[in-house]
């Protein structure tokens, strides 16, 4: 990973299998600056992050794609996200009294479930469920696709918690020697291990693993951290109150509801003519964070 905040496809020239390779560092960092998080947790958001981009190498439009791990307590929510733009976020929660340490991953959740949603910008949502099984953030997204798509899928992540890197592989739905090339293939990255992903360039890594199997790198593109939120749509999570119990609110704070994005730390303040304007005028607001 010389180049870290990118990822690049991995072509092979005679095997119906596709491979993608990331590696993430400030746009890691950046990513999880907001949240105060024990190592453990910091790790498991380094996984899930890497995942999430080797996943959107996949998506085709304009829009999101979101993967969550999500359980009823202890580690209650991971999630990572990733645009077509390249642009990252991550965010966790988390009860510590009732945390589990030094678990299964599967096993750090209660009735456990994970979520693949694809958000378009034009067009409908889609999500794809299934329960939580599996002893690495890997395992379980290989078993995702085992269920949902019944895609063979193979994932390597790892993070030093300042670092996360990783490898997927996949099945072409093509004719020909599908299951021979598979099997091939990813008997040879199973020899990968951790600290080369960590450590080496693009393409001393292929040259490893796959020297003799005509693969070739495409030109990387750049990854990024980003937050999307906006004073609009945090006006729109604020009427899920009713105008009277925002205003109650406001009166018992200065006059003011403040609203924090939890990935970038930003926040929306609304004085009583915000919030008035909410259920009023359809809602227009705006745009500038200054008070009335």
């Amino acid at each position: 990973m010389s180049t870290p905040d990118q990822i690049q496809r991995v072509l092979f020239d005679n095997a119906d299998v596709r491979g993608v390779v990331v590696g993430l560092e400030e746009s890691f960092q950046q990513a999880i600056a907001y949240g105060d998080y024990p190592d453990e947790i910091r790790h498991l958001l380094g996984e899930m992050l890497a995942a999430v981009v080797l996943l959107s190498s996949n998506l085709k439009i304009e829009g999101r794609l979101s993967l969550q791990a999500q359980g009823d307590s202890g580690l209650r929510l991971l999630l990572a996200e990733c645009n077509d733009k390249g642009q990252v976020r991550a965010i966790a929660r988390f009860d510590e009294e009732t945390l589990k340490h030094g678990e299964r991953f599967d096993h750090s959740f209660v009735n456990g479930r994970m979520a693949l949603t694809m958000e378009p910008e034009q067009g409908q949502r889609y999500q794809g469920i299934v329960p939580l099984e599996g002893a690495s953030v890997a395992e379980c997204i290989e078993g995702y696709f085992r269920q949902s798509e019944q895609l063979p899928t193979q994932l390597i992540l790892t993070t030093d918690g300042q670092r996360a890197a990783g490898m997927m592989l996949q099945v072409l739905p093509a004719a020909g020697n599908g299951d021979e090339d598979w099997n091939h293939i990813s008997t040879l990255a199973q020899t990968l291990q951790n600290d080369e992903l960590l450590e080496l360039d693009n393409e001393t890594l292929l040259y490893r693993l796959f020297h003799q199997e005509s693969a070739r790198i495409i030109d990387p593109e750049p990854l990024s951290f980003s937050c999307d939120c906006s004073r609009q749509r945090s006006a729109a999570a604020l009427q899920t109150m009713t105008e009277e119990e925002l205003l109650s609110l406001a009166e018992e704070h200065n006059g003011v509801v403040s609203t924090t994005c939890h990935f970038c730390n930003r926040s929306y303040d609304f004085d009583a003519q915000d919030i008035k304007a909410l259920f009023h005028n359809d809602g227009a607001l705006n745009e500038s964070d200054s008070l009335h």
